[in-house]
């Protein structure tokens, strides 16, 4: 019986280590050959000997002939090993952030990002979706810097969000597993590229790294909680309607600061059957063109909603246009990463007769959605002053 694993019998796999010493020699025999024949030719060939006009440029164009091969020939082998670390980056880069499922829970997701820095395929946005017996929760985040350097940060974020999900009863302990993951991660940083130092000086570079967290709460009944560090509020897309979830203060970003005592999440209302959320990082707000004109994301993803009239907001084509209008916008060269996530509710109401955000057959108001309301869950703690 041949077992497979990741679409690769195992027979195969010797001959394809036996291939491997061949070419290895075949990449170092190759520039020896046309070495060998230069240098043949030039002791062996009586016309390299000679010194008219005619001989010396025989010579010179086999010398040039067996310039080029060599050329080409390391070439091929400089792009073959190239694309091996392409690929082996963006297994690794992909297991970081990993590509999200399609539904989960009721609801659509889809998610993309474009990274600032050319050939990587993760930069210094991140997020997560995760279904847990709490309810459906979201990270958003946006670690200080771009590119390649972010990926560490980002490891060490994300690695905290996936355990946490699941094991905290609340956002609080979420959000303070990540403030701890983050500081951690920074010390051992900072001990790496200034061992003399033996910790986190504040005079450091490392002392000055943040990440922008935003994170959500979706309950079984559309209910959403937020808990925002520094991050912009996703949008609201109901009918063509497009509007900031909530417009409370958020905390300042992970990392400069310590969270305080009493951290004041902030309850969102309802994602009623039929409307999604917009989440993005501040890349795609500060994108620029060649005039300096920041993108118009407001008024693209109201453009982008009206162009799709359907019940429910289908995430990938609100994704594709959003990001389609953004890379024609930068002319395909954005100075700083962008990550997307939407997620549209599907699910069937749960209480056919109750009205439009959670109005009662008598006409009860609770038309505005509410920013700051607290929720009754007594999973959370009381916040002061929100």
């Amino acid at each position: 019986m041949i077992r497979i694993k990741a679409g690769v019998p195992r027979r195969t796999r010797p001959r394809t280590r036996a291939r491997r010493p061949l070419r290895r020699a075949l990449a170092l025999g190759m520039p020896t050959v046309w070495g060998a024949i230069a240098i043949t030719y030039k002791l062996t060939c009586p016309l390299a000997q000679e010194n008219d006009l005619g001989a010396r440029i025989v010579t010179s164009a086999v010398f040039f002939a067996v310039g080029t091969g060599l050329i080409v020939q390391v070439r091929r082998s400089l792009l073959r090993e190239l694309r091996q670390i392409r690929q082996i980056a963006g297994a690794a880069q992909n297991a970081l952030l990993r590509p999200l499922p399609p539904r989960l829970d009721g609801l659509n997701i889809a998610a993309a990002q474009l990274s600032a820095e050319r050939g990587a395929v993760v930069g210094g946005d991140l997020y997560e979706v995760i279904a847990t017996e709490h309810g459906v929760r979201v990270v958003m985040g946006d670690v200080r810097g771009h590119g390649i350097s972010a990926i560490g940060t980002v490891a060490a974020v994300l690695g905290s969000f996936r355990e946490a999900a699941h094991d905290e009863p609340d956002l609080e302990g979420v959000l303070r597993r990540l403030e701890r993951a983050l500081a951690r991660h920074l010390r051992e940083r900072a001990r790496a590229e200034h061992p003399a130092a033996g910790g986190l000086d504040p005079d450091s570079p490392v002392a000055e790294e943040f990440v922008t967290v935003l994170l959500l709460e979706i309950g079984r009944d559309g209910e959403v909680r937020a808990l925002n560090c520094g991050h912009p509020w996703p949008y609201l897309l109901s009918g063509e309607s497009v509007e900031p979830l909530a417009r409370a203060d958020p905390l300042p970003p992970l990392g400069p600061f310590p969270l305080p005592t009493e951290l004041p999440f902030v309850c969102c209302g309802q994602l009623l059957p039929g409307e999604a959320l917009f989440l993005y990082t501040d890349g795609a707000e500060d994108a620029r063109d060649s005039h300096g004109r920041f993108f118009p994301l407001r008024a693209t993803l109201t453009e982008a909603v009206a162009q799709h009239p359907v019940p429910v907001p289908v995430p990938q084509s609100v994704l594709g246009s959003v990001f389609t209008a953004l890379l024609r916008h930068t002319a395909g060269t954005p100075t700083d990463d962008v990550a997307i996530l939407v997620l549209s509710n599907d699910r069937k109401p749960a209480h056919p007769h109750l009205g439009a955000r959670g109005c009662d057959i008598s006409g009860s108001a609770a038309g505005a959605r509410p920013a700051t309301t607290m929720p009754p869950s007594t999973n959370y703690r009381q916040p002061n002053g929100v």
